[in-house]
């Protein structure tokens, strides 16, 4: 998620202030604007995850009933 989000931020400043093209009927700053603050939650609400980067870490531990088998797994993901 925080890959997509500084994408629409630096998207969003492409439009805000890159591009000198005026639409009729369309407002290409205020959709800059738009996306940069959308693209700024998104980041922020990535980073209070911790998952910035998409890391990921589960370990499991299993013992049977008969105190004899431990059954560990652990899985371990990322880009």
């Amino acid at each position: 998620m925080g890959a997509l989000s500084i994408l629409l931020i630096a998207g969003g400043a492409v439009l805000a202030f890159a591009i000198e093209k005026e639409a009729e009927g369309v407002d290409l700053r205020l959709i800059g604007v738009i996306l940069m603050v959308v693209g700024s939650v998104g980041l922020l609400a990535s980073l209070m995850r911790g998952s910035m980067m998409g890391f990921s870490s589960t370990r499991e531990r299993h013992i049977s009933g008969d105190g004899r088998t431990v059954v560990e797994a652990e899985h371990t993901s990322g880009i």
